[in-house]
């Protein structure tokens, strides 16, 4: 088989090395949902530092207006479950700077166990679906037609490591994380050759509301929790390199090639993980396993 310079090999398999699109985001028009706080907050402060026009977006109406003033950007309230919505947002940013560079689908949310696997409501599952998702969905329908024809345009969707590995004692969240690595897949793999480039987003440990952390800017790096900030800053730089996958936090990618390489062994090892968590801490709260790494 021929090889040119995009390509390399190992074993028998033929890898090909990406054709970046490589993004400036400066005065570029990106949207960030879920921008209100956490990794969105962070994302959209890291954004308008690049000089890009920010959107920030949030069902939290009066957040995200106070943190638009701050930076310079325009919000709008959102709730990504519902697709009007988010066609409405679309529309208000159009209308605003004329085209949509860069729409971070950011929004997300998690419910944990209250006893099995299983245990968590319909409601609950279905409200993962729709928020990490669906909602991944909706944007895409909304944005790529405009983004195609153009023949331009970038997608970053907030995943998860659980959309890679699995977060202990929340089924319906590591689903859907699954699930929407998936999606930017299929999106990154279909609509290259229309110009537009993907990314997923997979942290782990985020210091954030989510995990129980109230303070702006809080990390514990040794217990392997980032400040949102480090984490946009990663994100940014993922977009600017113009990466599909993005790791926010270096292990876990050896976790994932672990996995890849004897699931068998790596299911057994989490069984454990859970064992232990189970007998330190008494919960697979996220909250309260962050007390099995941090010794509090």
């Amino acid at each position: 088989m021929a090889m040119d310079d995009m390509t390399f090999k190992l074993g028998d398999k033929v890898w090909i090395e990406p054709e970046g699109n490589f993004m400036n985001p400066e005065n570029k028009t990106s949207v960030v949902t879920g921008g209100a706080s956490g990794i969105g907050a962070a994302l959209c402060k890291a954004l308008a530092n690049k000089g890009a026009n920010v959107v920030v977006s949030d069902i939290n109406e009066a957040a995200a207006a106070a943190l638009a003033k701050e930076i310079g950007g325009t919000s709008f309230k959102c709730n990504v479950r519902n697709e009007t919505e988010i066609c409405d947002l679309v529309s208000f940013a159009e209308q605003q700077y004329g085209q949509i560079d860069l729409f971070c689908s950011n929004a997300g949310l998690a419910f944990g166990e209250p006893s099995h696997a299983a245990s968590a409501t319909n409601e609950q599952w279905q409200t993962c679906w729709d928020v990490h998702v669906m909602a991944h969905v909706y944007a895409s329908r909304a944005v790529l037609p405009s983004m195609i024809a153009r023949k331009e345009g970038y997608l970053v969707n907030i995943a998860s490591a659980a959309g890679l590995l699995c977060q202990v004692g929340d089924a319906a969240y590591s689903a859907t994380k699954h699930a929407a690595v998936s999606l930017a897949e299929s999106l990154a793999i279909t609509h290259k050759s229309d110009g537009i480039t993907v990314s997923v987003v997979c942290p782990q440990y985020v210091a954030t509301p989510l995990t129980g952390y109230d303070e702006v800017g809080a990390s514990n790096e040794e217990i392997g929790v980032l400040s949102a900030e480090n984490v946009a800053d990663t994100i940014v730089q993922g977009i600017e390199a113009d990466r599909f996958m993005i790791h926010t936090h270096p292990d876990v990618k050896g976790y994932f090639q672990a996995r890849a390489g004897d699931h068998d062994s790596w299911i057994a090892g989490m069984q454990r993980m859970r064992e232990k968590i189970i007998e330190k801490v008494g919960s697979t709260r996220l909250e309260d396993m962050h007390k099995m790494f941090s010794g509090k």
